[in-house]
């Protein structure tokens, strides 16, 4: 029987990034007949025993012609490969990825991971004109590809209203928790009590300020001269360079706080080793549109591996948390510290355990349905 060749790629997602590799990737690669590839942004090839080949872009900055070029190490990717089915995970590829089909055949699923219009117009990366330029480009893209393609796999729940090109042809796979292997530790025990005597705090994941990296800071200054037992890791990527000068600033005299990666990639599996071994999971987003209605992946990472959470009031986390006394929502801009420090001490955290709608298992059998459907 001739095997189904399936390409998942992305511009500036790493080869080994967490969606496509670990849930996207490893979910398609079970399918008998199926000959998974993964291209994306060049980085160290992840072991795999999963029959998974790898395609890395060339090196190039966020912001320089490298990044144009890779439409044309694209081209000739797909021009080698003949995949039967490409999973796209950024709008930059939806173009290029059209013409193909539109040339060579085969089908399209975009893989919608974030709001790219919402988000331009909301956040300040760019100046005024440019990130509305930007912004109705894009969506100008997403519209007219939208006749290319067979399905879109959504991230979040809030994108089936958000966007208006998707035209009933999606499904929802959110960033639910996978694990890739077996913790090297005892399992937990739940209900859990923190012992406050000794209180690591995590904060992972996107390092910035509108993810809230400076209130963590604060918050565990305050905590840590209230009960010397609280420290703080942070570990993940920063993108702004201005950002983590001013994050290395802030915590040079804080012995306590100690910051891994910055300006390097952390890879997921030490991030998810540092989940395992915390007391207490931060999620400091500040209110902002283009957060406001997504689910954050750590959030899924953090619930699924019983860590308790401090999360920013959000009546969307807060159901999740609420439902399974898994944390406390709060105003990490208005903490009141001793009031905070009473909770922890007396608050039981998972008294069921571990839920398991945080697991991507969940979402992988609609998956599997749908390529089933139409292969």
């Amino acid at each position: 029987m001739k095997k189904t060749r399936i390409l998942l790629s992305s511009v500036l997602k790493p080869i080994n990034d967490t969606r496509m590799l670990e849930k996207l990737g490893s979910s398609l690669a079970q399918i008998p007949q199926t000959e998974i590839h993964i291209a994306g942004f060049p980085v160290k090839e992840p072991q795999t025993i999963l029959p998974i080949q790898f395609h890395s872009f060339a090196y190039f900055k966020r912001l320089s012609w490298g990044r144009v070029k890779v439409q044309w190490q694209y081209w000739q990717l797909l021009r080698r490969l003949k995949p039967h089915l490409i999973i796209v995970s950024t709008h930059e590829l939806l173009f290029i990825t059209s013409l193909y089909k539109l040339l060579h055949g085969g089908k399209i699923w975009y893989d919608v991971r974030e709001n790219y219009f919402l988000n331009l117009i909301t956040q300040n990366a760019y100046p005024y004109i440019i990130k509305y330029l930007l912004a109705y480009a894009i969506r100008g893209f997403e519209y007219l590809s939208s006749s290319f393609i067979n399905f879109y796999l959504l991230a979040e729940k809030s994108y089936a209203a958000e966007l208006p090109f998707l035209k009933n042809k999606f499904i929802l796979l959110e960033n639910k928790f996978k694990q890739m292997a077996k913790p090297p530790y005892l399992p937990k025990r739940y209900p859990i009590k923190i012992n406050t005597q000794q209180v690591k705090l995590l904060y992972s994941g996107t390092i910035s300020e509108m993810h809230g990296i400076f209130e963590t800071v604060e918050l565990c200054r305050h905590l840590h001269q209230e009960n010397a037992g609280f420290s703080l890791t942070i570990i993940g990527y920063c993108a702004i360079a201005s950002t983590l000068q001013k994050l290395k600033s802030a915590i040079k005299d804080k012995p306590y706080i100690t910051l891994i990666g910055g300006d390097k990639l952390v890879p997921h599996s030490e991030i998810i080793e540092y989940i395992q071994q915390s007391d207490l999971g931060l999620l400091p987003y500040q209110p902002h549109p283009s957060t406001f209605s997504c689910t954050p992946t750590k959030l899924f990472e953090y619930l699924a591996n019983g860590l308790p959470v401090l999360v920013q009031q959000n009546p969307n986390w807060a159901n999740r948390v609420d439902q399974y006394q898994a944390g406390i929502n709060l105003d990490f801009r208005t903490v009141d510290y001793q009031q905070l420090l009473r909770q922890l001490q007396e608050q039981v955290f998972f008294p069921t355990g571990v839920p398991e709608d945080v697991f991507w298992e969940t979402d992988e059998c609609r998956l599997i349905k749908l390529y089933n459907k139409n292969f």
